[in-house]
């Protein structure tokens, strides 16, 4: 015994010897009252410091996994419960997959990383639509955590609030006023992104039939088409045009059925085509949606990422004083995703609702991860780097799109800024046929299909994210891309 010990990492090692003899314990190689060697023979044993051992041996004390008789040494707690779940449990064997309800077994079957590539060391990848973490500025990060610890560090460390940190809330209320929002009668909810945003909301909403049915642009992106069918909604998609959603197609679907329980949207770099709703299909769309009196969840994807053109509002800012629009917002495409924040701001009695929903559910969004972006923000440093993740993006924009435009001549391409361009191919070019031979050659890109919501459709698709492309990579995948896509052309 105590031969097989090994020092792993740079953890301290007074601390390894404490769990070490604490696995023994659990697993019974060390049995109840049995006296541990002396303090000097296990740091023989284990060829490290007696001082060492000293502290391991008081650490397993004050666990209650020994007990220490003076003049005599440490002696093993007996285990309560443990060995007889040992016993007389091995036998106890539940086939857990069975027991999955549809929801699991749904969200199994429409998980996409689950179903994802895997890339080998190597691969030009384009499936991450992520920021780039080499333009992340540490040191402004690092300074934010420092000034919120020295400010408030204790609280920080406790429980928060279910609806967010205020500081945070009075913020971001602030900038969406700037965006042309009227905060009249409304309010916000801090969530854990916009996923969960985007779930507490659906989970909220009581349909009018038995499924809900919901409007969204077709393709659209897959995480809302996750969600929305694991809350069993009925999904009608309206196709896209290089403007936006066709208004003539939402206007004889709505005609033809006017009892949708919501539309999802997302007006600006749209995920996944990346395209930006122009002004007046806003407006059209708005009109329609109110006439029909369907309420709007608007996702706020990449707004900050605008490459060129005017500022165009958000729909929540169209409806004014109106409470139909649903805004869900985050920073993750712009700034840190490790720092899971978003928020939902809406009428003030949904995110009333919201606000109990959430701390029956997660109790809170981390209130160190708001704190951290509440000083990174009051200090300041957004603008600053927006403005230079704006400048790369917008120049990985246009490489990408340049070798799009000079080897993947047959693809139309649409994307307006953001972190991605979409292609379409002719008809013959189905893109997971594609992607297996990409593979092969060490790319990988993210079909279509996924994204639209009818199975079977989009095949002929693609998204290719380049924000954490190199300029070579991007250049050489592309070249790759086409040379695999002339081959299905050609035949």
């Amino acid at each position: 015994m105590f031969q097989d010990f090994k020092l792993v990492g740079d953890r301290p090692v007074a601390i390894q010897v404490k769990e070490y003899v604490k696995r023994l314990i659990i697993k019974g190689a060390l049995q109840a009252d049995q006296k541990l060697p002396s303090t000097r023979e296990m740091s023989s044993l284990l060829k490290v410091s007696r001082n060492t051992v000293i502290a391991a041996y008081k650490g397993l004390e004050d666990d209650g996994f020994t007990y220490a008789i003076p003049g005599k040494g440490s002696y093993v707690t007996a285990m309560v419960g443990h060995l007889a779940a040992d016993k007389e449990g091995t036998a106890w064997k539940i086939d857990w997959k069975a027991r999955m309800n549809e929801y699991a077994i749904s969200a199994v079957e429409l998980d996409m990383m689950k179903q994802g590539i895997r890339a080998e060391k190597g691969t030009i990848s384009f499936t991450s639509i992520a920021p780039d973490e080499q333009l992340f500025d540490m040191g402004d990060v690092r300074r934010a955590f420092m000034d919120r610890m020295a400010i408030e560090g204790q609280v920080l460390l406790n429980y928060g609030y279910a609806k967010g940190y205020k500081p945070l809330i009075d913020y971001l209320m602030r900038y969406m006023e700037n965006k042309g929002v009227d905060l009249s009668g409304k309010d916000m909810l801090i969530t854990n992104g916009f996923t969960e945003g985007f779930d507490i909301v659906l989970s909220a909403l009581r349909p009018s039939k038995r499924r809900g049915t919901a409007i969204c642009e077709n393709p659209t992106h897959h995480t809302a088409i996750k969600n929305l069918k694991l809350q069993g909604y009925e999904i009608t998609g309206i196709p896209m045009k290089n403007d936006g959603m066709d208004v003539e197609q939402l206007e004889a679907v709505l005609h033809k059925q006017n009892t949708f329980d919501l539309a999802y949207l997302t007006p600006s770099y749209h995920n996944p085509t990346g395209i930006v709703m122009s002004p007046a299909k806003r407006s059209a769309v708005m009109k329609l949606l109110m006439h029909y009196q369907i309420p709007v969840i608007e996702d706020g994807f990449n707004e900050e990422l605008r490459y060129s053109g005017a500022h165009v509002a958000p729909l929540i800012a169209t409806a004014g004083q109106g409470n139909g629009v649903i805004y869900i917002g985050s920073f993750s495409k712009v700034l840190f995703p490790g720092l899971r924040v978003g928020w939902v701001l809406g009428d003030k009695a949904l995110i009333d609702n919201l606000e109990s929903m959430k701390r029956a559910r997660t109790i809170h969004t981390s209130t160190i991860d708001q704190s951290i972006l509440y000083q990174y923000l009051l200090n300041g440093n957004f603008d600053k780097y927006v403005k230079k993740a704006r400048m790369e993006y917008k120049r990985k924009y246009e490489l990408t799109k340049a070798c799009c435009e000079a080897h993947l001549p047959e693809a139309q391409l649409s994307g307006d800024g953001g972190l991605h361009l979409f292609l379409t191919f002719p008809s013959e070019v189905n893109t997971r046929q594609l992607l297996e031979a990409c593979t092969e050659q060490g790319v990988i890109f993210t079909p279509g299909d996924k994204f639209f919501i009818q199975e079977g459709t989009g095949t002929n698709t693609l998204r290719l994210g380049f924000s954490r492309v190199t300029d070579e990579n991007i250049v050489r995948g592309i070249q790759i891309i086409g040379k695999q896509a002339r081959r299905f052309l050609e035949t």
